[in-house]
């Protein structure tokens, strides 16, 4: 069992930035941030493969970065440039099994989950 904590969340204005932090009882080698707006479905942002190689969804390349640290069973997303788009509840989530690549921004890839952290952006 891994609990996963987030932080970070607030209000910014559009082109702002704001930090996400997930703080993780113990060690999963696949990690990632999904996020998810009222009535839609959950959408996978960002996933690291505990191997240093990291993926984005398209909406978010060249904005968000995804980071951990290992020693702290910590991860991190830092977002830059948001726009009110990216306003959603976000989650991190983690797991532990074998994974294929693909499958890195799916959320049935993913057993652990956090409580969410809300994130608006207000043009």
């Amino acid at each position: 069992q891994v609990q996963l904590v987030e932080s970070g969340g607030g209000s910014v204005q559009a082109g702002g930035s704001l930090r996400l932090s997930c703080a993780a009882s113990g060690y999963a080698p696949h990690m990632a941030w999904f996020r998810q707006v009222a009535g839609k479905e959950r959408e996978g942002v960002a996933a690291d493969n505990g191997a240093g190689s990291t993926t984005y969804t398209g909406s978010v390349k060249g904005r968000f970065t995804i980071s951990r640290d290992a020693a702290k069973n910590s991860l991190y997303l830092q977002m830059n440039s948001l726009q009110p788009e990216d306003t959603a509840v976000y989650y991190c989530a983690a797991d532990r099994r074998p994974t294929y690549w693909s499958r890195l921004l799916q959320q049935s890839t993913y057993n652990y989950w956090g409580q969410g952290t809300q994130v608006t952006v207000s043009s």
